[in-house]
């Protein structure tokens, strides 16, 4: 079994002992991203939804350094700050996501890194 580390300079470093993603038999595993700029490495100021919106797009910019995308997408795990954010997550994470609907759970984390407001991870498929 091989593994690979995907790196990107188009989504933030990491912030702690751990890869943007790995490869691993045909999948790329995210880590959890928050709201970060990546050219500043500080946190999207105005809210969740201005949160969740750079959240998606290091998560592109991740799965697309790891050749995939989002309609490779087989499970996404999303954690709120705030359970009542959900609505407003959705809507913004629906549109990013296009037409993939994959596997998905929602949770209400306590605290998340940073004070973020949410995290997304996902799971992928890696194009041949």
């Amino acid at each position: 079994m091989s593994k690979r580390t995907i790196e990107t300079d188009a989504a933030p470093t990491a912030i702690g002992a751990y890869s943007q993603a790995i490869i691993a038999n045909g999948f790329i595993f995210t880590a959890g991203q928050i709201g970060l700029d990546p050219a500043t490495g500080v946190i999207v100021e105005g809210g969740v939804a201005l949160q969740a919106e750079r959240v998606m797009a290091n998560l592109n910019a991740v799965l697309t350094a790891g050749n995939s995308s989002f309609n490779a997408v087989v499970k996404t795990t999303i954690y709120l700050a705030n359970i009542n954010d959900f609505a407003k997550v959705n809507e913004i994470y629906a549109k990013a996501m296009g037409g993939a609907m994959p596997a998905r759970s929602t949770i209400e984390a306590g605290a998340l890194p940073l004070g973020a407001l949410v995290e997304i991870d996902m799971i992928a498929m890696v194009r041949e």
